[in-house]
C-alpha cells in the first residue's frame, strides 16, 4: 500500500515538473551552500589540527602582546616587547628544556635589480634550532639548512623561489638584504600557504646585525622536559615574566601559549565562524520549505475533485494525508539530494582552486553523517512543509471535494 503511495505520489510530482523543479529551487540551494560550507570547514579544521599534532603537545609559544593582540609583529610596536633578558629569565623555570627566540622583521629583499617585501625570520643555529624547525614543521626541497657555522647564508621558502620574482631563484643564488649579500643554501618544501612559503629564514645574529636589533625578540618557542605538563609549566613562566618584568596578573604585555591551548582557541572561533554562515545559509532552506508549502496548497485545490474520488470510493483521511505527506516529503528528499551533489562540486573546484594558491592547506571533506544529516533534514524540511496542506485534504468531505469547480 505505501509502495502505491509513493508511485502515486511520483507521477504527481512528473506531471508538473516545471513546478517541482522550482519548488524545489530553494532547498537544493540551501542544502549544496551548507554542505559546501561544512565540508570545506571541517576539512580546514582537520589540516590544522594534523598540524597541531605534528608540532606536539610540549612545545609553549611566547608573544609580545598589544591591545589583546599577539603576534611576532607586534613585538616592533609594543612599548615593552620580549627581549633575550626574559630569554634569560625563562631558561631557569623549572620543566624547560629548550628555549629559543626568533627575530621577524619585513625588508626588501632584491634578486636580479627587482625588490620585494619579504618577512625575514632571524632563527637561532645553535642547539634550540631543533624545536624551532618542529615547531614550524619546514622541510628542505633542496640544498640545506642552516648550521652553525653559518652567517650570510639564507634559506627561502617555495613561493619566493619559484613565484615572487621574475625568475626563479636556486640553490648558490644571491640575494641582498638592506645592501647585505646572503646566499641561498636551502629552498624549503610548500606547507600550503602564501604567508610561509614567502618568508626568508636567515642566521639570528647576523639577522640582528642587519636590523640593528642587539635584543629585542619577536617570539619564544620552549620545550618543557619529558613528562611534564606544559600547561603547567607555561604557569610557572607566566609567573617568573611577570616578576621580572613588574607586570600585574591580567595586565601582562605578553602572551604565553600551550598548542593545546591555540588550538582550543581556534576551534572555538572557528565553530562560531561557521555556525553563523551556515545559519545564513539555512535561510534559503526555509524559503524552500514555504516553497515546498506553498505547493502542496496549490496542488489540494488543483486535486480537490480527485480528493473527492478517492475518498468516495473508500479512502481514509489518514490515507489522503499520508499521500500529501509522501509528496511533500520526496520534494525535500529529490532537493536535498541534488543540493548535495551541487554541495559536493562546489566543494571539490574551492579546493581545486585553493590548492593552487594556498597549497593543499584547504580539503573538502566529507563524513557519512554529513551526506546522512543533509537528506534526513531536507526530508523533514519537506515533510514538515507539507503538513498543514495534508491535514486541509484530509478533512475535505467527499461530496464538497466533487461539487468543486
Amino acid at each position: 500500500m505505501i509502495k502505491d503511495f509513493f508511485n502515486f505520489s511520483l507521477n504527481n510530482l512528473k506531471h508538473r515538473r516545471l513546478r517541482t523543479w522550482l519548488t524545489m529551487l530553494g532547498i537544493f540551494i540551501g542544502i549544496a551552500a551548507v554542505v559546501a560550507l561544512i565540508s570545506l570547514g571541517q576539512g580546514m579544521q582537520k589540516a590544522i589540527e594534523k598540524q597541531f599534532e605534528e608540532l606536539g603537545s610540549d612545545k609553549i609559544t611566547i608573544m609580545s602582546s598589544m591591545g589583546g593582540l599577539a603576534s611576532p609583529a607586534v613585538s616592533a610596536l609594543s612599548a615593552n616587547p620580549i627581549t633575550e633578558d626574559d630569554l634569560k629569565i625563562i631558561k631557569k623555570v623549572d620543566g624547560v628544556k629548550l628555549a629559543a627566540g626568533i627575530l621577524m622583521r619585513t625588508a626588501d629583499v632584491e634578486f636580479k635589480d627587482k625588490k620585494k617585501g619579504i618577512i625575514i625570520w632571524g632563527t637561532p643555529i645553535d642547539e634550540t634550532k631543533k624545536i624551532v624547525e618542529e615547531m614550524q614543521g619546514y622541510k628542505i626541497e633542496n640544498g640545506r639548512n642552516l648550521k652553525s657555522s653559518d652567517t650570510n647564508k639564507a634559506v627561502i621558502g617555495s613561493y619566493v623561489a619559484d613565484g615572487l620574482f621574475d625568475k626563479k631563484i636556486g640553490v648558490g643564488d644571491k640575494i641582498s638584504i638592506k645592501d647585505k649579500s646572503l646566499t641561498i643554501v636551502g629552498i624549503l618544501e610548500s606547507v600550503g600557504n602564501r604567508i610561509d612559503d614567502g618568508a626568508i629564514s636567515i642566521p639570528l645574529d647576523y639577522a640582528r646585525d642587519i636590523f640593528n636589533e642587539e635584543k629585542l625578540i619577536s617570539m619564544m618557542i620552549i620545550q618543557v622536559d619529558k613528562g611534564l605538563n606544559a600547561t603547567r609549566v607555561a604557569k610557572s613562566i607566566e609567573k617568573k615574566l611577570r616578576d621580572h618584568r613588574n607586570e600585574k596578573e591580567g595586565e601582562e604585555d605578553f602572551v604565553v601559549s600551550t598548542s593545546e591551548q591555540i588550538l582550543s582557541v581556534f576551534n572555538t572561533v572557528f565553530s562560531v565562524v561557521q555556525a553563523v554562515l551556515i545559519g545564513i545559509a539555512a535561510i534559503s532552506l526555509l524559503v524552500g520549505g514555504i516553497g515546498i508549502m506553498n505547493t502542496m496548497y496549490t496542488a489540494v485545490l488543483e486535486r480537490t475533485r480527485e480528493i473527492g474520488v478517492m475518498k468516495a470510493i473508500g479512502a481514509k483521511n489518514s490515507d489522503v494525508m499520508l499521500i500529501f505527506l509522501i509528496e511533500s516529503g520526496m520534494l525535500g528528499l529529490v532537493g536535498g539530494l541534488i543540493g548535495i551533489l551541487i554541495g559536493i562540486g562546489i566543494s571539490k573546484t574551492v579546493e581545486i582552486i585553493a590548492s593552487k594558491f594556498i597549497g593543499g592547506l584547504l580539503k573538502a571533506y566529507f563524513p557519512w553523517y554529513l551526506i546522512a544529516g543533509a537528506l534526513m533534514f531536507s526530508f523533514l524540511i519537506g515533510t514538515i512543509s507539507g503538513v498543514m496542506p495534508a491535514i486541509q485534504a484530509s478533512k475535505m468531505k467527499p461530496v464538497d471535494a466533487l461539487r468543486y469547480e
